[in-house]
Parts: C-alpha cells; structure tokens; sequence
C-alpha cells in the first residue's frame, strides 16, 4: 500500500510538472489598439502582435516579439493650413521581457528594438515632407495574465526624432508614431 501511494503521489507530480513546463516556451497572438498620443499626424492605431516567450524561471519570460501596427492619418490644421496626413504601418522586431510576480495576476513588461516604418513616403499628401524609415521601438505594457490570456494597457511608441516634422509659419506639426491603449493576447503552449 505504501508503494502505491509514493506510485501514485510520484505521478501526479510528474503530470504537473509537465504540465508546467508545457507552458514554459510559449506564442503570444494577440490584437491592441489604441488613440495616438499626441493625436498631430494620426488620430488611432490598431494592430496585431506575435511574440515567442521562453520563461528563464517562473517569474521572468524573455523572447522576441514583431507584428504590425496600423496607425491612421489625420488631418491636422497648422496656422491656417490644413495637413492631408497619410496613414503609416509600423513594424517592430523587439526583444520581449515580462516579469510575473504570480502565476496567475498582474505582470509587467516591454519590448525593446526597432520599429520600421511603412506606408506612403511622404508625410501628407499636400506636403513634400518624408516620414522617417523607423526608429527606437519602446512597448511597455502593465497586464493581467492566467495560464492562457494576457490582457494589457500598453504604450507604443517609435522614436523618430526631428525627421518628419512639418512647419507652416511659426508653428510645426512633429512626426508622431505613438500611441495608448489596450490589447489582449493568447499563450499557445509550445513545450519545453
């Protein structure tokens, strides 16, 4: 009797402990959107992010993530003149880094590395100004997470610099690649 019970407690902790470690390299597949900040060249932005996860210990994951992020022109009026703004996609390919306090609540995150830019070359339709190739790409998120969902408030941005800005008189409309807003992503179990 003794036997069968060390038996049977032996595999019940091997099945959990697969289990856990199925969840241990994992695909995030999710969908964000969000109002752009500030709203000068673009009013909003909707997207879809991919990113492979490998947890490096229960609280820490790190990986790579990518994806595309539309972010929708606006006019935009300037001393008078109004800016036709055109419509631009950003496509980042970061390193990713989640830090879990518990297997199951609130985590934080980002993702770091560089965000190509894509969509017409010019700024505005009615302005011989080029947008900017990309950028340093920045995502830091605070989330809830379970086993099979990451729900999150993030912010998104591409840093640009001055390339892309846009004078009319005294006053500039800067190039703007950023955005706030929610997303929600699934966790698909890859294995060890």
């Amino acid at each position: 009797m003794k036997k069968l019970v060390l038996a049977m407690a032996a595999g019940i902790l091997s099945v959990g402990c697969i289990r856990a470690q199925s969840m241990k390299n994992t695909l995030k597949v999710g969908v964000l959107g969000g109002a752009a900040v500030p709203n000068e060249n673009a009013a909003a932005n909707l997207g879809v992010d991919v990113a492979y996860q490998n947890l490096v210990s229960p609280h820490v994951g790190l990986g790579i993530a990518t994806g595309y992020n539309h972010f929708f022109g606006k006019n935009n009026t300037i001393n008078g003149v109004t800016l036709n703004n055109n419509s631009f996609g950003v496509v980042p390919v970061a390193a990713l880094i989640h830090y879990y306090p518990r297997a199951k609540g609130i985590y934080v995150g980002t993702d770091l590395g560089y965000g190509f830019l894509t969509g017409d070359q010019k700024v505005a339709a009615n302005a011989d100004v080029n947008r900017p190739d990309g950028g340093f790409y920045l995502k830091p998120e605070l989330g809830w997470h379970n086993r099979n969902w990451n729900i999150f408030a993030n912010y998104t941005k591409v840093f640009t610099g001055n390339t892309g800005a846009i004078t009319v008189g005294n006053a500039t409309q800067k190039y703007n690649a950023g955005s706030i807003g929610l997303g929600v992503a699934y966790n698909i179990g890859l294995g060890r």
